[in-house]
């Protein structure tokens, strides 16, 4: 079901994120966050296919969606920052 996996990718995002707080180095860091925006991206997706199968509303989807690129867009940044930094 599509909302499962709305949900499943959703929530993975904040896990990785919360992972990655707490990483062993630099490089499981980038991993976790890198990972984070992979899931973040497949959210996006199934938001998409929810609103053209009709499953949620314009109005409903288009804020998911400006929230959901929002949140790409930090963690983009934040990949690309990270791998730029050496420590």
């Amino acid at each position: 079901m599509l909302s499962r996996q709305v949900l499943r990718s959703g929530t993975a995002i904040g896990a990785l994120v919360r992972e990655a707080e707490h990483a062993e180095s630099k490089a499981d860091f980038t991993h976790k966050m890198s990972i984070a925006l992979k899931e973040a991206n497949k959210t996006i997706y199934w938001l998409e296919l929810l609103y053209q199968s009709d499953y949620i509303a314009e109005k409903n989807f288009q804020s998911i969606q400006m929230d959901s690129e929002e949140l790409v867009k930090l963690l983009v940044a934040i990949v690309k920052t990270s791998k730029k930094v050496k420590s």
